[in-house]
């Protein structure tokens, strides 16, 4: 009895592995989408799971100017001329959950859609 117990316990084990391994990879092939917003106004949407080569967005404003760091798999603050810097130093965001802000600047970036782990 017990090693039909084993059994179904191992078989279950490798169907929550194998569900967990589909998740990730079937989430990760949907794309996290980071949207940049200046003012509640739609600046640019980016898929991060499609950025293949790391680039810089210089988002200047009548607020004021930030430097949005772009790589696979993340997006940052990286430079802003606020007096605060909070969002420089909220580093970076790899899936959803808590947004970028510079408040003084009206800048938000956050992710839609699935999240990826860095």
């Amino acid at each position: 009895m017990k090693k039909n117990n084993l059994l179904w316990g191992l078989a279950l084990v490798l169907i929550a592995a194998a569900g967990l391994l589909s998740y990730r990879i079937l989430g990760q092939g949907e794309g996290t989408v980071a949207v940049v917003s200046v003012n509640g106004e739609q600046w640019e949407r980016i898929d991060l799971s499609k950025v293949r080569r790391a680039y810089d967005l210089d988002i200047t404003t009548e607020y004021g100017h930030n430097i949005v760091h772009v790589e696979p798999g993340a997006i940052s603050v990286t430079e802003a001329d606020c007096p605060d810097q909070v969002c420089v130093h909220q580093g970076r965001l790899t899936g959803s959950g808590i947004p970028i802000i510079c408040m003084p600047h009206r800048l938000v970036i956050e992710i839609e859609g699935g999240e990826l782990d860095a």
